[in-house]
């Protein structure tokens, strides 16, 4: 079969077993199965796979109609035009987290940052991608999974921001040495009822999925841990879940009553990003 011969087969099988944007993960596993760009696999559509190659695609396949992710599969992901290398020790970047990194930038605009925290790190996207765009920044990055730091210093070592980037092991603020002056964070907020909906549950690690029973648990608690970790002035960036708005914004309230509070949408519509602002 040719290249465009097996895509247009491969975009067939995955669509009837329903997997979700079957031609682009047909792209996707067929470029890593013949290590080629993008470029290359479309100027070339009617070269002939040797068996060999045909063999190593389908079974890439095969893992993927199991629903094992592709990004677990190539063992990459790229998110805010950054590649990650990504292994099953890690949360997979969503394309809706890059709202964090969007809004991190913009704010560094608006006034100076020295100081940032990645709370939760996993592969170390966020963090990376802030070191990367904001050149004067000192990154802090934590996470509870030392499996996970492994990974996020490899990512760290890629784009030459290692002196910039601390990776410290524990439980969300706790390894901080020093208030900062914005922190970000993507922690697990689905609620345990929908874990058994969530499409890559056992391939992903439970830990950062998983935000207890209103899917609020570790928000909760960084939440209050904050108070001791932010510098006057500084800023607090919260990715949420659908229909969480109102529980987090009324908890920040309450604790931090003289902070401005904004929530941004996402490109779907959903309430996704909640920032907060102290006074200076």
């Amino acid at each position: 079969m040719t290249i465009r011969q097996t895509l247009s087969r491969a975009r067939q099988v995955l669509a009837v077993n329903n997997v979700d944007d079957s031609p682009l993960e047909s792209e996707v596993l067929l470029r890593h199965a013949l290590s080629i760009s993008r470029v290359e696999l479309y100027s070339d559509l009617d070269r002939r796979l040797t068996t060999e190659e045909e063999r190593k695609f389908w079974q890439l396949a095969e893992r993927r109609l199991t629903g094992e992710p592709s990004a677990y599969i190539t063992g990459h992901r790229e998110f805010y035009g950054l590649d990650f290398r990504v292994d099953p020790g890690v949360l997979i970047p969503r394309p809706e987290t890059e709202l964090l990194v969007e809004k991190a930038i913009a704010l560094a605009e608006e006034r100076t940052l020295a100081t940032v925290a990645d709370i939760g790190t996993g592969c170390g996207a966020i963090a990376i991608s802030l070191a990367v765009n904001m050149p004067e920044v000192r990154v802090y990055a934590t996470d509870l999974s030392e499996a996970a730091l492994g990974v996020a210093r490899l990512n760290c070592q890629e784009y030459a921001v290692a002196d910039r980037v601390r990776f410290l092991a524990g439980d969300l603020l706790d390894p901080l040495p020093e208030p900062v002056d914005l922190i970000v964070t993507n922690l697990p907020y689905v609620r345990e009822r929908e874990l058994s909906r969530v499409n890559t549950r056992g391939f992903e690690p439970s830990l950062a999925l998983d935000g207890g029973r209103d899917g609020l648990e570790k928000i909760r608690r960084l939440c209050h841990q904050a108070k001791a970790k932010l510098n006057p002035g500084g800023s607090l960036l919260l990715e949420i879940g659908i229909g969480q708005k109102e529980a987090v914004v009324s908890l920040l309230r309450t604790l931090f009553p003289q902070a401005s509070i904004e929530v941004t949408r996402d490109l779907s519509g959903i309430d996704r990003l909640v920032c907060l602002t102290l006074p200076g």
